[in-house]
């Protein structure tokens, strides 16, 4: 007897189905991204990096192009020479870092007196129109007379030790740290203010707890400003005042026709400005990540 198609025993003899052609595969792993601090801290070193190797081009260039007598302009070879392989390099450094040393105590005196009273008067003219019609006028003058034209009357008022100092650091400093500051603090969102203000708080309450806060990043905006801009200070005021650090050897090595350590010296300060430049943006990109108004988000 032969079954038919649709018998029990043709279902149990029937081949078994053929297997799937498609196959699973599996997901592939997301790509593990880098922290976000890690990212912003390699970005600012390149930054940094970048600009060091564009300035060695320019430097390098520049005297090529000009055509500068070997006498007068002097490379990098020849720095790398007078602080690291010349017979006397030991002494050349000895003496370029006691320089360097003297000019940034002298230029962190003009940044902590000139941030200083750009932070507290800024916050006078936002907490005051009056205080800002005062004190806005003055800063525009200290800022549109050249320091050397004021070097001998700030010398005639407070001598030539540290207190010329201060002073003139904290002119080149002010008037760009306070600008900036200012505009940081009348950034902040109006309807914030007005929540504290409805709960009681008053104009300082507002710079405090809303004000102060929101102009975070442009208080470190006014610090990276600042830092090249207290050297600079600092080395004018030992140029014109004090007569130590770079500000004054430069003048002396010129005077004694020192070339190399001209250069040398120039190159040092260049330098430590880049440095603590960088610096300020790490420190800043910290302390926003966590403190700032977008601490969290990345």
């Amino acid at each position: 007897m032969t079954a038919s198609p649709s018998s029990p025993l043709h279902a149990s003899t029937a081949a078994p189905p053929a297997p799937s052609t498609t196959t699973s595969t599996a997901e592939p792993a997301p790509r593990r991204l880098a922290h976000p601090a890690l990212r912003r801290t390699s970005r600012v070193v390149v930054d940094a990096l970048v600009t060091a190797a564009v300035v060695l081009l320019a430097w390098t260039g520049l005297l090529a192009a000009f055509d500068v007598s070997p006498y007068v302009g002097k490379g990098p070879a020849q720095v790398w020479e007078y602080l690291a392989t010349d017979a006397d390099a030991v002494a050349n450094r000895t003496e370029v870092l006691d320089l360097l040393g003297r000019t940034l105590l002298d230029a962190s005196i003009g940044f902590v007196v000139g941030m200083g009273a750009a932070l507290l008067l800024a916050a006078a003219m936002v907490l005051s129109r009056g205080a800002e019609g005062a004190i806005l006028p003055v800063a525009m003058l200290f800022r549109s007379v050249p320091l050397i034209a004021m070097a001998p009357v700030i010398i005639l008022l407070v001598g030539r030790g540290v207190a010329s100092v201060a002073v003139m650091g904290g002119i080149v400093v002010l008037f760009p740290a306070l600008v900036t500051i200012v505009l940081g603090l009348r950034s902040s969102p109006a309807g914030v203010q007005d929540v504290v203000t409805v709960l009681g708080g008053g104009p300082r309450t507002v710079l405090r707890l809303v004000q102060l806060p929101a102009a975070l990043p442009s208080v470190f905006a006014a610090v990276r400003i600042s830092v090249p801009g207290a050297i600079t200070g600092a080395l004018i005021a030992e140029w014109l005042a004090t007569g130590g650090g770079i500000g004054y050897g430069v003048v002396s090595a010129v005077g004694r026709a020192q070339n190399t350590k001209v250069w040398a010296l120039v190159v040092v300060v260049t330098l430590a400005s880049l440095v603590l430049y960088t610096l300020a943006q790490l420190v800043e990109q910290w302390v926003l990540s966590r403190f700032g108004p977008a601490a969290g988000r990345s």
